[in-house]
């Protein structure tokens, strides 16, 4: 049909249709990522991970298992992203896999915003969103902008506002850290529909939410407070794998802490399938389709 619209996502396999995403959705993960040694902030020896294949292993099971059918990694410049290495867990694990661009913090973007105007980080944002992450040809479907602290710096604010732009000029879903981050973006001209933000502070969950931005939480405690407030359309679930120990094989919680723990606890307290489904599936392809 001529001029038809059909909302797609970006993976780091090729672009997507929404409607083939069948199954659940780990809003935010990591699958590969190294922020152990950052310049001006305490250094921990364990923050980190690179186990291609316990986490093929994981994904695959969870895909057979339960239905996972897509897991958007937020690792960006300067958190070693490995666009090869997403690649091929995608494949391995047959779980579509959207990648990301964007400036991580400072004390591990350094040089790469530190010594960079707002165009300059604009267009190299822009770059990679058009050609794709780090020659590997995949291209990145979502935009991370981020601060170490509440405030940023000066660089990391140039950064967030090159965020802004390159989400305004191309459509890409942001996410961020907290309020003060998402209302800066807001002030840029984000629409909130293409926003999410984390924090574990309950009240600033529910100023996010009522902005119209996405809430993205990991406990099963915070999405019900949210539930109860009447913001069932603006909740983004996830397991919160960010290092090693995190893994399975590792003994952690795993890529299936939200099938194990958090939606056993959400049926216990009385939500509906329709709703689980809700944040678990609609409203994580909403944010990221547009």
């Amino acid at each position: 049909m001529p001029g038809a619209y059909f909302p797609r996502i970006q993976t780091v396999s090729g672009a997507v249709p929404v409607s083939e995403i069948d199954g659940p959705v780990l809003a935010r993960e990591h699958l590969r990522t190294d922020t152990r040694w950052g310049i001006g902030v305490d250094s921990d020896p364990y923050r980190w991970l690179d186990e291609e294949r316990y986490v093929v292993a994981e994904l695959k099971n969870l895909a057979s298992d339960r239905g996972l059918s897509l897991v958007v990694e937020h690792t960006c410049i300067g958190m070693a992203r490995d666009p090869s290495s997403l690649g091929r867990m995608a494949t391995g694990s047959r779980v579509a896999v959207v990648a990301a661009t964007g400036f991580a913090p400072e004390p591990f973007s350094g040089d790469a915003i530190r010594r960079y105007s707002v165009d300059d980080l604009t267009a190299d944002l822009l770059h990679e969103i058009g050609a794709g992450l780090d020659g590997a040809g995949s291209r990145p479907g979502l935009i991370v902008a981020t601060a170490w602290d509440d405030t940023p710096t000066a660089a990391e604010e140039r950064a967030l506002v090159a965020a802004a732009r390159a989400c305004l000029r191309t459509d890409l879903p942001v996410a961020t850290e907290g309020l003060g981050l998402l209302e800066l973006l807001l002030s840029h001209g984000v629409p909130a529909r293409r926003l999410s933000a984390r924090t574990a502070d309950a009240p600033a969950q529910r100023k996010i939410a009522e902005t119209g931005a996405y809430v993205s939480v990991d406990d099963a405690e915070d999405v019900l407070a949210l539930l109860d407030a009447g913001h069932a359309e603006r909740v983004l679930l996830s397991s919160g794998v960010s290092r090693q120990k995190d893994l399975h094989g590792y003994g952690g919680h795993g890529y299936g802490r939200l099938f194990d723990t958090i939606l056993p606890a959400l049926s216990e307290a009385g939500v509906d399938d329709e709703t689980r489904r809700l944040i678990t599936h609609e409203n994580p392809l909403r944010w990221l389709a547009g």
